[in-house]
């Protein structure tokens, strides 16, 4: 049997980058996959491959910091396949400046999409998260839940929120049978890591010097991160709930730190 095998799951934020790996990861190992995002040719394309592999997945259109949206997206599923098991909170936004250029509006539109969509999914999906056995919710954070960052202000706050979210969430659930954990990825190759750094080769030189912070010399893949997800997802993580994994190639491991010009993992 494949670790998913005839469990649902709801994926946030997965027509690129993580979620979209963690979706198709998903997908290959049995679980029938909700690709929860706002773009939806994107969404049906990834749906499509899926399911030329065999696999089962549907689209969902949702904009995860509307009530309503959500609320419509887990019932559209419930109706599909009768249930949930798995939340993946994937969706999320940078916004670099500084706090005080920040209006009432630039702050809620960060932390709705990075806080109040878990709350929002989790709030739907409870009635049917209960009804199983076991279930489990996966919020992705950041190396930024555990330190600063310096010009992304309400990110930081957000991704520190999401990480003591989810210890409140894995307290107040587990007697149901549920568990919450945490994914805390570094620099990953990831669309929104391109847009951050710039494109070109003035982001590609962005890049090369972000790097040379991290002891292994290399960004995470999609695909990489998208793995610890699925340990969480599943019975290969029995017994732990309420911890974050951080997942970041050694990037906190010092506080000061330069690799050297080639590492063992580069062009592996």
């Amino acid at each position: 049997m494949k670790r998913l095998d005839g469990k649902v799951a709801w994926i946030s934020g997965a027509t690129s980058g993580i979620g979209e790996a963690a979706a198709r990861l998903f997908a290959e190992e049995g679980a029938n996959v909700v690709i929860v995002g706002r773009r939806t040719e994107k969404a049906d394309k990834i749906c499509a491959d899926i399911r030329s592999f065999g696999g089962e997945a549907m689209v969902s259109t949702c904009d995860v910091a509307v009530p309503k949206q959500v609320e419509s997206s887990i019932q559209a599923v419930v109706e599909k396949w009768g249930g949930i098991d798995i939340l993946v909170n994937n969706s999320g936004m940078v916004d670099m400046r500084m706090l005080h250029e920040y209006s009432i509006a630039d702050w809620e539109k960060v932390m709705n999409v990075n806080v109040r969509s878990i709350y929002l999914s989790f709030l739907y999906a409870y009635p049917f998260l209960k009804q199983k056995k076991r279930s489990y919710v996966v919020n992705i954070g950041s190396i930024s839940s555990m330190v600063g960052q310096a010009g992304t202000p309400v990110y930081v706050a957000s991704k520190h929120a999401v990480l003591g979210l989810t210890r409140s969430i894995a307290l107040d659930y587990a007697d149901i049978g549920l568990r919450c954990n945490c994914v805390c990825p570094g620099i990953t190759d990831t669309p929104m890591l391109r847009e951050h750094m710039g494109s070109g080769t003035k982001g590609d030189a962005a890049l090369r010097k972000r790097l040379r912070r991290v002891p292994m010399g290399v960004a995470l893949s999609p695909k990489d991160v998208a793995q610890s997800i699925l340990y969480f997802s599943c019975e290969d993580s029995t017994g732990i709930t309420g911890t974050s994994l951080v997942i970041d190639c050694g990037y906190l491991t010092a506080a000061e730190w330069e690799s050297p010009d080639y590492t063992a993992f580069m062009g592996s």
